[in-house]
């Protein structure tokens, strides 16, 4: 169920479908807001995220680049597409990020997600299919009906996250000297 503040407030909230405790009732999952990153404000939280997110898809921060080229290519893309680099909290507290964007690929238009970040205690409760969810909206609001992204061949958690909500393997890449898969997803 998607709840949203009035047109112009800038933040909505979304709400994961309920799920059943230990003892078999429905509890009420978390509120989760959206907001545009703001690089000056946000940086040492996206510097943090994009570290963590090398750690765990690559087993290394090897690769990460530049900082500072990072928060330059983060201000200019979140000025490109504010409803598509976001910060998700939970409780006033950033507890996640994506970065989508509509890029050309062999000649044709689609979405293109670089990050999706959860804090480690967010993950494995079903968060990120708030984020793929809110990343697929902001798809269909640019008209593109297909979209890809890149994961770690060793991250086969999110492999079988990104499966399971019915993306494919386009092709294998090394970047960075690391084996990446391409997979894709079209929108229905």
């Amino acid at each position: 169920m998607t709840h949203e503040k009035p047109a112009g407030s800038g933040e909505e909230r979304e709400r994961e479908r309920e799920a059943p405790s230990s003892d078999g009732k429905a509890i009420a999952p978390p509120a989760f807001t959206f907001r545009p990153i703001h690089v000056h404000r946000d940086y040492a939280t996206l510097l943090k995220f994009r570290r963590d997110s090398f750690l765990v898809s690559m087993g290394s921060a090897e690769g990460m680049g530049n900082e500072n080229a990072y928060l330059a290519w983060m201000a200019l893309n979140s000025a490109l597409y504010p409803d598509g680099f976001l910060m998700m909290e939970h409780d006033g507290k950033v507890i996640g990020q994506t970065e989508a964007e509509i890029i050309l690929y062999q000649g044709r238009r689609i979405g293109y997600v670089d990050l999706f970040y959860l804090v480690p205690e967010y993950r494995g409760k079903g968060y990120g299919k708030v984020q793929l969810d809110r990343a697929e909206a902001f798809f269909r609001h640019h008209g593109v009906n297909e979209y890809h992204l890149r994961v770690s061949a060793t991250n086969e958690r999110a492999i079988r996250f990104y499966k399971k909500h019915g993306f494919y393997k386009l092709k294998e890449e090394v970047i960075a000297g690391h084996l990446m898969w391409r997979l894709g997803k079209v929108l229905d």
